[in-house]
């Protein structure tokens, strides 16, 4: 019987069909994730017209919102090394689609509230399994950069929100931002059908014609049967125990605390910026289309600091890269603060997206791949269920302070803070107990696939 390493042959593998069908789903999923999370502040100062809310109210609306993609992190996320992770993709998919649709026909701000905690279950289960799924499938010389370019879906899904609501909010109203919402309800039949289901849930139940099927569409020139031994006796003794147990073990727990940090900095950037830079730029004189245009600028940003860093990593490394945004994004906030010329507004704002959607994009798969693949889920959930307390914080936190004499440009300072802190964290992250310096071993030393055989 062969021994075939199944992580290593997509290691190695080269950017084909099944690579691009699995990368077109992922970025699809994430791309109504982000539309799905921009809505709210692209529709909060016309909602909070209608239902009569002060900043502080509509701060809380959208923590509470939050709360429940907290819990969707760690109850979905975690489910998902369990029961599938396409299983709980479209669980998600469910979720987010028919309670966005609910919350757009919510008659006042209780039952909006109700129905947005809902969705925000979906879509705060949604992201980890996206990205364990596309970390696992993605060919190690590239990983970085196609999770990276995959996650851009996210900008992407907040972009079109944003243009959406500038031309055809003030004549549609804010409801019909959270209609479009049930779109991906339509093409889940689509999804069941072609999307594949994670390897490492087919490992651990010995499914050994779907592991061939998958590993033949990926390395075409072999010819894997169902008969071959995908190292299921090792890859089971390795998935043993409690998961969240295994992020604090081998030497571990510095780094899991460490990605915890710097994830709560970034989603509190992140999530302040989402819900209140419309309002901030109202507040600053702006229209309502041009501090609109300022969120599509923002998502701009966002991509291009995703695909330049995700480039970048490729030839640096994932932390250098990291750390160098963190401070590029604490430099541009206490510029902002500052600032009044409306071009150097654009630019700043457009690197501040970069510095915080895009500095996410890149944590995200290098936490991924940090930690071993049987638990790789499992890490991700946990770290952004805890990283989401910064989201859920944030709009809460910029609410307060635009409640005050402040002036409201100056809020940008406060987003210097998290940045600083993002980025000490990721001096704490011992990279030599990462499942990726195993990876490298393996691949070194191993003898090649096809010569492995007993």
């Amino acid at each position: 019987m062969r021994v075939v390493q199944a992580s290593r042959v997509i290691a190695e593998s080269r950017f084909n069909k099944f690579h691009l069908l699995v990368f077109l789903w992922c970025f699809y999923a994430i791309a109504f994730d982000g539309f799905d999370i921009a809505l709210y502040g692209i529709g909060l100062p016309m909602m909070m017209e209608e239902y009569q809310l002060t900043v502080v109210e509509a701060g809380a609306i959208g923590s509470y919102t939050l709360i429940g993609m907290m819990i969707g992190s760690f109850l979905l996320g975690s489910l998902s090394d369990i029961i599938g992770r396409k299983k709980i993709l479209a669980i998600c998919m469910v979720l987010f689609s028919v309670f966005s649709l609910l919350a757009g026909l919510a008659p006042n701000s209780i039952v909006f509230t109700i129905m947005r905690f809902i969705a925000a279950l979906g879509m705060g289960g949604l992201m980890p399994a996206v990205i364990a799924v596309m970390t696992e499938y993605s060919p190690k010389k590239n990983r970085a950069l196609i999770v990276a370019t995959m996650y851009c879906g996210y900008s992407i899904g907040a972009i079109s929100a944003s243009l959406i609501g500038m031309y055809l909010m003030e004549s549609l109203g804010w409801r019909f931002l959270y209609w479009i919402g049930i779109i991906p309800l339509f093409t889940l039949p689509f999804f069941l059908k072609y999307f594949p289901e994670s390897l490492s849930y087919y490992i651990l139940r010995r499914n050994g014609e779907k592991i061939s099927g998958i590993l033949n569409k990926i390395d075409p020139k072999e010819n894997y049967q169902a008969t071959d031994d995908f190292e299921y006796v090792s890859f089971k003794e390795r998935a043993k125990g409690f998961p969240v147990k295994k992020l604090f073990s081998d030497n571990r727990f510095v780094s899991t605390i460490a990605f915890w940090t710097a994830v709560f900095s970034c989603l509190l950037m992140i999530y302040g910026l989402n819900t209140w830079l419309p309002k901030i730029m109202q507040g600053s004189g702006y229209g309502i289309t041009s501090s609109l245009s300022f969120s599509l600028v923002l998502g701009i940003g966002q991509i291009g600091g995703s695909l330049l860093g995700g480039y970048l990593v490729e030839r640096l490394g994932h932390r250098k890269v990291l750390l160098y945004m963190f401070l590029i994004g604490a430099v541009c906030f206490i510029s902002l603060s500052a600032t009044t010329n409306i071009f150097l507004l654009y630019v700043l704002i457009a690197i501040g997206g970069a510095c915080t959607g895009g500095t996410q994009n890149l944590v995200n798969p290098y936490i991924s791949e940090f930690y071993p693949q049987e638990i790789r889920t499992t890490g991700l959930s946990v770290t952004v269920g805890i990283g989401r307390t910064g989201a859920i914080l944030a709009p809460l936190i910029i609410g307060i302070l635009l409640a005050t004499n402040l002036q409201p440009q100056h809020a940008f300072m406060a987003f210097a803070i998290p940045s600083i802190i993002g980025g000490i964290a990721l001096l704490l992250v011992q990279e030599k107990y990462g499942s990726f310096d195993r990876i490298i071993k393996t691949s070194v030393n191993l003898p090649s696939t096809e010569n492995k055989s007993t």
